[in-house]
């Protein structure tokens, strides 16, 4: 009886951790939970980052040197440390080391007077101490490891040219475990050892955010997932996103391409975690937007391996065009069903999650044609030197890793944290930097994603359309962002 009852609470633990997880497009399938097993460690340190990086002062690899999205480096060149060059420096008094432009690790921020800082909680005479909380373990291991090796892989680009009125940026990876109380816990630990919060992902965001709007603490996120976090005034996401506000470029886009489709529309989604909401707030804005007509929205439940009933029940509705949301794992068993039952809409979209190469290796032929909205640049474009920076340092420090867009949005993060502290300079406390941050209404990321409006939080009006054709990603919309209005859908507000 004892072994069945544990049973039942490692299942129970671990499909709550599904549900939380899938809520931000995590890429999980049931087989993968299945096989997790629950973790009741506490939050700590998983990998610690000094001011000593164990990298060479110098500039970053050339972006030449970047192997494809998601490959690891050539023989002899991965790990390999970038080529020794000039030490940035502020012991003189210039805030901000001597890197100069926009892919400087401080941009083109104008490096305040040093003149009046002071050492405060996290900020010795020679680091500004940073924490990343992220789930790193707890039933899906590493599933947000990608926003750790972001943040640490910025954190050691800026400290191979550059210093904070004569500090160098340490590092603390927390771990949140897919688990609020977790995630609580780790935020004490931050509130107490670190300036600054940067970079963190996690499904279960809402067990920190008393606790980091209370002690002050900057938490500048990857992304922000639950509303606990909105609410919280220290916490801005760098991906800025509103559930109830939906950007129409998309919905624009794909109307005047196929206006007959979008009179027939499926919005199918996983059933779990927000994904419902989220799902059925794009319908009705889809429809206010550009005049789609949703015949078919349905929520599929985690377990269901079937996906044929959902296809039959499309061919006798006439549906023309599918958009889901869900983890990518289910994305190709939907794919491979509609396949088998000769069901071919006009056309198939999604969100940003699949925009992954493990997506791509699973899916094969039955990802042909497929369309996301991305707000970020694609991963494969060598011309946008920041997607390629990081790129580049995120091989340094974890050869083989494959990017998405939450590593993405945690470099950012980092960087909007070091441009933000070398222009305030002296004046750098935490409230200082959270309202410098607050202020700040249209983040790019130095071009790596679209403008993000971190006073509002409010989703962005402008995104790309990028579609997987004759075996790559490309972008299929034109100009650099599509952009257009948001419309507030009425439901998840």
């Amino acid at each position: 009886m004892t072994g069945t009852r544990s049973r039942v609470r490692r299942t129970a633990a671990v499909a709550l951790a599904l549900l939380a997880l899938t809520a931000c497009g995590s890429q999980l399938d049931p087989a993968t939970v299945a096989r997790a097993s629950g973790q009741d460690g506490t939050a700590g340190d998983t990998t610690s980052t000094g001011g000593d990086t164990g990298l060479p002062a110098g500039e970053a690899p050339a972006a030449g040197d970047v192997p494809a999205a998601g490959e690891a480096p050539a023989a002899g060149t991965a790990g390999d440390a970038p080529a020794a060059g000039a030490t940035g420096g502020a012991a003189d008094g210039d805030g901000g080391g001597k890197s100069k432009g926009k892919g400087a690790p401080t941009g083109t921020a104008k490096a305040g007077s040093c003149d009046g800082f002071k050492n405060q909680t996290g900020i010795t005479d020679s680091t500004i101490t940073l924490a990343n909380v992220s789930d790193i373990s707890g039933p899906v291991p590493g599933i947000f490891e990608s926003a750790q090796q972001a943040t640490r892989a910025y954190v050691e680009y800026f400290n191979s040219q550059n210093d904070i009125c004569g500090r160098k940026l340490a590092l603390v990876n927390l771990d949140s475990r897919a688990d609020a109380g977790a995630d609580q816990q780790a935020y004490v630990k931050a509130c107490s050892d670190a300036f600054a919060a940067v970079g963190s992902m996690s499904a279960f965001d809402s067990g920190g955010a008393a606790t980091a709007d209370a002690c002050g603490i900057p938490d500048i996120r990857s992304t922000i997932v639950n509303p606990e976090r909105q609410a919280c005034k220290t916490c801005l996401g760098t991906y800025s996103i509103r559930t109830n506000l939906i950007s129409d470029p998309a919905a624009k886009w794909l109307a005047a391409k196929y206006p007959d489709a979008v009179k027939n529309a499926a919005f199918l989604y996983i059933n779990a975690g927000a994904a419902p909401v989220n799902a059925k707030s794009l319908a009705a804005g889809y429809e206010k937007a550009a005049g789609w007509s949703a015949k078919y929205v349905q929520g599929i439940d985690v377990a269901e391996f079937n996906f044929a009933p959902y296809v039959q029940q499309m061919k006798d509705k006439g549906i023309r065009a599918v958009i889901y949301y869900g983890p990518y794992q289910n994305t190709v068993k939907l794919q491979q069903a509609m396949q088998q039952q000769g069901f071919k809409p006009d056309f198939y979209l999604q969100d940003p999650t699949i925009y992954d190469k493990r997506y791509v290796q699973q899916a094969g032929a039955v990802a042909e044609g497929t369309y996301v909205f991305s707000p970020n640049d694609l991963f494969e474009n060598k011309a946008n030197a920041e997607i390629q920076l990081y790129l580049s340092w995120l091989q340094q420090v974890k050869p083989g890793a494959i990017p998405n867009y939450y590593g993405l949005f945690a470099w950012s993060a980092t960087r909007l944290f070091v441009e933000k502290a070398t222009a305030l300079g002296g004046k750098l406390t935490r409230a200082s930097l959270v309202d410098a941050v607050r202020a700040t209404t249209a983040w790019t990321g130095n071009g790596a994603h679209t403008a993000m409006n971190l006073s509002t939080g409010a989703t962005p009006p402008c995104l790309k359309m990028i579609q997987f054709s004759g075996g790559q990603w490309s972008q299929v919309s034109s100009g650099t962002y599509l952009c257009g209005t948001v419309v507030d859908s009425g439901i998840g507000g």
